[in-house]
């Protein structure tokens, strides 16, 4: 899918229709508190005995379970900058497209 760089749309910081600049955001690494926050919801998982109620964790976590059939297309991130006041909005609802190319 091809999309123009500039377009006219709505700002709702400066509540009318100017231009807009588009640009795909870049994926970012996992932050390293994801990766400890996972681990510590597995030993959560475990149930020990004698440890008490732990809500949520108080069951034995999840065997190993696969899903199948991945998704073929990602829905983009897009930025919309408009030109007037220089604020950032991002898009509401996403479409799943393969390839997007801005010209």
């Amino acid at each position: 899918m091809k999309l123009n760089k500039n377009t006219k749309r709505y700002c709702k910081h400066c509540k009318k229709n100017t231009k807009h600049v588009i640009s795909i955001a870049k994926k970012k690494e996992r932050s390293a508190l994801k990766k400890g926050s996972l681990q510590r919801l597995k030993r959560r998982g475990r149930g020990k005995a004698g440890t008490g109620n732990k809500g949520k964790y108080s069951r034995k976590a999840m065997g190993s379970w696969k899903m199948y059939g991945k998704k073929s297309s990602k829905k983009p991130d897009l930025r919309f900058k408009c030109t007037v006041c220089n604020k950032t909005s991002v898009q509401g609802k996403g479409s799943r497209i393969k390839k997007l190319e801005l010209k």
